[in-house]
């Protein structure tokens, strides 16, 4: 069902953009003729299979069928016996423990699971976040006053803390035990805490390094239930917690959290937790079958919204209601803040484009960096990543907040951001982030330089080829290929995401039968046919400028995903297309 209030946010990239269309190499014949003799399914399937590593009978077991046994031991995970040794001790001495975490979709999650978890066998347990506007990201001084005055022993982080050095000696002159669960990149050195959980430090042999936040939270929770001898479906019911934090924070679905994601959204389409089965039905989507996507743009942004608008604790006590009407109370607030922020969002995104211009009066910069004073902090992020979006460059977008100029920063596929930072890093106060999205604060005085200087250190970084945004396609297929087994192998490679993006597919000389239509915000949608290939039904988000030249006979080529369309429970495979090449006319 496709929700109203996303299509209205959507960007559009500017329809004079080029795009290049990049064709996948080959795979070598032998290997994929021997594994498609075994499985018996078409040859751009099996190459599908080899590109994601999937190169024999075994693994093609081990990726189709997915199973809860998979998951890897979490005690491989370094200092994870300290932290549920601590942990135990805490409880048998019954210290009052304080559950910490980020107050974006990654951090609240995590916190609804520990703490849901841990509340079930010790009653001296409360959770905090750091306000946004405050405290700022991360572990926060005040936070480890707050455990200090409320004479609190023990605090977890989840989804920060990997780099919070000051902050955990401070916590620990104080007397407060620190246990960090992170998925962050850790610096040269660790914090002095009891346990630092993360599977991205250098001397942690865990075989999967890209968890969520929550996922590690997860592994936590695994770990003790597995130490103490409980049944291990008192961690799997809060897998539709973990299905979301991996689906918001962008991590790649691949490997283990490609099971957690699958068993996540099993889980989030049959029996969710009270909090999340609210923000479903806030968002019309009834249909039982919830995607990543669906996650994305239905509930995450649902979820951030609390920290964006007021505070992000808002969005923990919906996640951890007992209750539909309870649930009622918190969802029915969460959604009328994310409805401010969409207006923040839609008016700021207007703003910036009108201070943006067009392409052509950008005089050939390289870079786009925005600045207006009375900007919501909470949205900049989301803006930027719009900007980006329409027209395609590394993008800063700066508010006013006290003294200073605080902003995020976006890039694109190849520029590394941080470093392009890190080159304008003595105007700048505070800066943080990695590749492709960054945070900065900046004294008002060094705007002017840094837009210059900014400019210059992404221009040394871009060609003009990384200026044109670039599809890749997985391969050429004649649409009468495309038939109800295909599709049904294919459906058997969800769930899809970053690292394991559905495949693009490239069909050539194809027309339109009957007209294609100009739907909605420039959207296209039309029925085509090649040869004597049977009709499929397109939808071109932003491609509608293509119509006329459609209508008007020409033969053309796509690039486009296969997808179920569900709509009215009814359900019927179209081509979300991507691109398209009039081939004449």
């Amino acid at each position: 069902m496709q929700n109203n209030s996303v299509s209205l946010l959507l960007i559009i990239p500017d329809k004079d953009m080029q795009k290049r269309w990049v064709l996948a190499p080959k795979i070598e014949r032998t290997q994929a003729e021997r594994l498609q003799a075994e499985l018996g399914i078409h040859p751009i399937l099996t190459d599908l299979l080899i590109r994601r590593g999937v190169k024999t009978f075994e693994d093609s077991k081990s990726f189709f069928r997915l199973s809860l046994d998979q998951l890897h031991d979490p005690f491989l995970m370094k200092d994870m016996d300290r932290a549920v040794a601590r942990i135990e001790q805490a409880i048998s001495a019954n210290e009052k423990i304080l559950i910490y975490g980020d107050y974006d979709v990654d951090g609240t999650t995590a916190v609804a699971l520990l703490f849901g978890f841990f509340r079930q066998f010790h009653s001296r347990i409360e959770f905090y976040l750091p306000d946004r506007y405050t405290e700022g990201y991360g572990l926060s001084l005040k936070g480890i006053d707050y455990a200090h005055a409320n004479d609190f022993s023990l605090i977890i982080t989840l989804d920060c803390g990997i780099k919070a050095h000051k902050q955990v000696r401070y916590a620990n002159g104080k007397g407060i035990d620190v246990i960090i669960g992170d998925h962050h990149l850790p610096g040269d050195s660790l914090p002095d805490a009891v346990a630092v959980l993360d599977p991205k430090r250098a001397d942690c042999n865990y075989p999967y390094k890209e968890l969520s936040g929550c996922g590690v939270g997860f592994k936590l929770v695994q770990a003790f239930i597995s130490r103490n001898g409980m049944e291990i479906e008192l961690g799997y019911q809060y897998l539709d917690l973990v299905a979301v934090s991996i689906a918001s924070d962008i991590v790649p679905i691949t490997g283990e959290n490609r099971i957690l994601t699958h068993f996540g959204l099993k889980r989030l389409n049959s029996n969710p937790c009270c909090g999340l089965q609210a923000l479903i039905e806030l968002s019309g989507n009834r249909t039982g079958s919830f995607t990543v996507n669906d996650i994305l743009f239905q509930l995450g942004p649902r979820i951030n919204a609390a920290g964006r608008i007021d505070h992000a604790r808002d969005a923990v006590k919906l996640l951890l209601s007992r209750s539909l009407q309870e649930a009622a109370l918190f969802s029915n607030g969460i959604d009328e803040q994310n409805t401010q922020r969409k207006d923040f969002d839609l008016r700021i995104t207007e703003e910036a484009m009108q201070l943006a211009g067009d392409r052509e009066s950008m005089n050939g910069r390289r870079s786009v960096v925005l600045f207006k004073q009375d900007w919501h902090r909470g949205v900049i992020g989301i803006v930027a990543s719009r900007i980006v979006e329409r027209y395609y460059r590394p993008t800063v977008i700066l508010t006013q907040t006290d003294t200073h100029i605080t902003g995020s920063a976006r890039s694109i596929v190849g520029v590394d951001l941080y470093e392009a930072l890190t080159a304008c890093g003595d105007l700048l106060d505070q800066y943080g982030g990695h590749q492709y999205a960054a945070g900065l604060t900046m004294k008002q005085e060094n705007l002017a330089q840094f837009k210059d200087r900014f400019e210059a250190a992404i221009a040394a970084r871009v060609t003009d080829e990384m200026m044109v945004p670039e599809i890749q396609i997985d391969a050429h297929i004649g649409l009468k290929e495309i038939d109800a087994r295909f599709f049904r192998v294919l459906k058997q490679f969800e769930p899809f995401g970053p690292q394991h993006e559905p495949p693009i597919f490239l069909s050539k000389s194809l027309l339109v039968v009957g007209q294609a239509q100009v739907v909605g915000d420039n959207h296209l949608r039309m029925q085509v046919i090649q040869e004597d290939s049977p009709l499929f039904a397109c939808i071109g988000f932003g491609l509608g400028h293509f119509a006329t030249a459609i209508n008007n006979g020409a033969t053309f080529d796509i690039c486009y995903t296969l997808e179920e369309n569900n709509w009215r429970q009814r359900r019927s495979l179209q081509l979300n297309l991507k691109d398209i090449y009039i081939s004449n006319g």
